[in-house]
């Protein structure tokens, strides 16, 4: 992948390769590749994803931090 990118793999998408692009200390869901049909791909299931990958790749703090989440915090 180009710098700063990240390809992830996930179950519950199993024909997806799913692209994750890295701004500042988090990485996000840029976009997916599709083998078979594409799918849609709910807001909860794309956070978690985001949540997953950053925790694995050790950026869970900065994707914490970042601005949108305090907007969801507000939310609930």
């Amino acid at each position: 992948m180009r710098r700063n990118q990240v390809k992830g793999l996930f179950d519950c998408f199993p024909e997806a390769v799913i692209i994750f692009k890295r701004i500042k200390n988090y990485y996000f869901i840029h976009s997916a590749e599709w083998t078979g049909s594409p799918q849609l791909i709910a807001k909860q299931q794309m956070e978690e994803m985001e949540y997953l990958l950053n925790k694995e790749m050790g950026f869970l703090r900065g994707y914490l931090q970042r601005k949108s989440a305090g907007d969801k915090d507000s939310e609930t």
